[in-house]
């Protein structure tokens, strides 16, 4: 079995209206869910074994405070198929990834991760930002993933997680 979480990225700045969209930043509210997130996994002990990022620069920042919350010193990737992907696409993405790999977190953007998880699950779910879906996929390889033999295990959004 393979187990995939997926996180959009945290609330990201409006602020400089002159940033191109991939180079907006976290504001605060993103950065404090972030550094949620990281402290939940953390407390969860899952550990992924490989960390891909759209290199956007709000899923970027997303993934540092994630890694440095949870403790983490697993391998990150930065894949730009990952930014703007489609839900084919990012399951393009998770298929390549190497066998020996058995958690692996996606930091990406809507609407591409809907799209995956409803590709791989038949769930229709909103994923707001800083939203981690945990997606058990029955299977061997990541590739099998499209054989649609997984199931969404939790839904956590970080609006719950500053209320508990």
């Amino acid at each position: 079995m393979k187990t995939l979480i997926l996180l959009r990225h945290a609330k990201s700045s409006w602020k400089d209206e002159s940033l191109p969209d991939f180079e907006r930043p976290l504001n605060r509210r993103g950065k404090e869910a972030s550094d949620l997130v990281g402290r939940y996994l953390k407390e969860q002990m899952i550990v992924p074994d490989l960390v891909l990022s759209s290199p956007a620069v709000r899923a970027r920042e997303t993934v540092e405070r994630v890694v440095k919350k949870a403790g983490w010193t697993t391998e990150i990737r930065f894949d730009p198929r990952i930014y703007e992907g489609s839900g084919l696409g990012l399951l393009e993405v998770i298929s390549q990834i190497e066998n020996d790999r058995k958690t692996a977190l996606l930091v990406g953007h809507n609407p591409g991760l809907e799209e995956l998880l409803m590709l791989l699950t038949g769930d229709n779910k909103r994923l707001p930002t800083a939203a981690l879906a945990k997606v058990e996929i029955k299977a061997a390889k990541w590739a099998a993933a499209a054989d649609k033999r997984a199931r969404l295990a939790s839904l956590i959004k970080a609006r719950k997680l500053a209320l508990s």
